[in-house]
């Protein structure tokens, strides 16, 4: 029976799919000569060349050029696997290098459609010192403040994963795509083959999404709207410590109502229940854990017209409790989203919070989390996963931040596992939220007092949001 498995598609067929068939500019480096059979004399290699050229029309393994996905003009990279496997060589890494350097002086995102087996052994060493040029060109342009996006096909190995792919800001990959640092034939006989896979990589917290291709053209539409560029960035502030008492609060704290988010800040989503004030401590910590109040998702869904999740901390690692991603705005305008789910968060959520964050800094994208955690993850294996670590570096992440960054407390605020996600001077809260140093009833238990006083203890842990606003913590309760 005739194998009926479609050809992958060419790099142009990939360009064709994303710009709509028009108004892709190819660009070409300066031509180099290499010495007969390349660096290392292979013999053979000249005559596989010229194949690989009569059998794709390609001269090398990527094309490279301006155009627009959408309205949205970017540079784009795409591999011919046809062309020697999609291997890298030293005149891929020209072109590679090249499309970095034009997407630097352009000042336009980069998106590459990558499929690759890795380095060209017929070129040695010199092919795989490719992979540090591509590393230092991906780096300067991070440094400018401009994306890179990555559409990982079937297949993506070795050193093109390991810096084109995995390198990208953002890595969407194809369904069924084969992904890994190992390709097929060099791995352990033993391997589970579902690792190696497109939805085993987005398991495992590698691949921000899966995409279908029909689907491919408005995903990446949307990811480059909201990642930009966008303006340059201010230097970045001084960090200012929180009042220590109640009376330097009341000079700062706008009011005890209303929604204004410190100048320049990302404006905030609105009380989702329309609720009155807690009256007492105990009364705010039972709201705040009823399981029918709403939830980020709900949050999520009102604020933003699209939604572009970011999966994973790149540590092997995900968090089903922590969304965070880039979205637009009814207005247009986008903003990255970091949003607790009500359950105990992960070192891997922390991870991929900072993740978040840092990429927003960088691209100048302003930041709302929504907090909403009864604390940190505190089994043995968060400890192992490097819980204090995790937590310590969404603390910094938060603290470095240039861009805006506002939070709203929608429910529990518990300890430093929900203060890890608070913006200094600019956090708010609902009326379904509270914030404590610790849960009432874990303090009353430190304090050894009876259950039967947790209620008080509630009380003299100030954790209401009017009591919030009162002492500083939050600007405003939010309507």
């Amino acid at each position: 029976m005739p194998d009926e498995t479609p050809a992958p598609a060419t790099a142009r067929e990939m360009i064709a799919l994303l710009t709509g068939g028009t108004g892709f500019t190819e660009h070409r480096p300066a031509p180099r000569s290499q010495p007969p059979d390349g660096p290392l004399g292979w013999a053979g290699y000249d005559a596989a060349r010229e194949r690989a050229t009569a059998r794709t029309g390609e001269e090398e393994s990527v094309v490279y050029g301006t155009g627009a996905v959408g309205d949205r003009a970017c540079v784009l990279i795409s591999f011919e696997f046809g062309f020697l496997g999609g291997s890298l060589g030293g005149l891929t890494g020209d072109r590679l290098t090249a499309a970095y350097e034009l997407a630097l002086t352009r000042r336009l995102p980069l998106l590459a459609l990558v499929a690759t087996g890795g380095s060209r052994m017929q070129e040695g060493m010199i092919a795989l010192t490719q992979l540090q040029r591509v590393a230092a060109a991906s780096a300067r342009l991070r440094a400018a403040g401009l994306p890179q996006i990555a559409v990982v096909r079937d297949p993506t190995t070795g050193g093109g994963w390991a810096t084109v792919g995995a390198g990208a800001d953002v890595v969407l990959a194809l369904p069924g795509a084969q992904i890994g640092f190992a390709g097929s034939r060099v791995r352990p006989p033993d391997a589970d083959p579902s690792a190696y896979g497109a939805e085993g990589q987005f398991a495992a917290g590698q691949v921000d999404a899966v995409v279908p291709a029909d689907e491919l053209a408005a995903t990446v539409e949307h990811w480059l709207r909201a990642l930009g560029p966008h303006e340059a960035l201010p230097a970045a502030p001084v960090p200012r410590a929180l009042p220590t008492t109640g009376a330097q609060a009341a000079t700062r704290a706008p009011s005890a109502t209303g929604a204004e988010a410190a100048p320049g800040a990302e404006p905030l989503p609105h009380e989702r229940t329309a609720a009155r004030l807690p009256r007492t401590g105990r009364e705010a910590v039972a709201r705040a854990r009823n399981p029918r109040r709403p939830r980020a998702e709900a949050y999520l869904a009102d604020y933003l017209t699209v939604r572009l999740p970011l999966h994973g901390d790149r540590c092997g690692g995900t968090d089903p409790g922590l969304l965070s991603g880039f979205g637009l705005r009814a207005d247009g305008l986008p903003v990255a989203y970091v949003a607790q789910c009500g359950t105990p968060t992960r070192p891997a959520g922390y991870r991929a919070a900072a993740r978040t964050i840092r990429l927003a800094d960088r691209l100048g994208v302003p930041v709302l989390t929504l907090v909403d955690t009864p604390g940190a993850a505190n089994d043995a294996e968060a400890e192992r996963a490097g819980a204090g670590a995790a937590i310590a570096d969404a603390f910094a992440a938060v603290a470095a931040a240039r861009v805006p960054v506002t939070t709203l407390v929608i429910g529990e605020g518990g300890s430093g596992g929900a203060l890890a996600l608070a913006a200094p001077d600019n956090t708010h809260v609902t009326a379904d939220g509270y914030f404590s140093v610790i849960a009432p009833e874990l303090a009353a238990a430190i304090l050894k007092r009876p259950s039967s006083e947790t209620g008080a203890t509630a009380d003299q842990l100030r954790l209401r949001p009017q009591d919030l606003v009162d002492l500083g913590v939050a600007r405003s309760i939010v309507e």
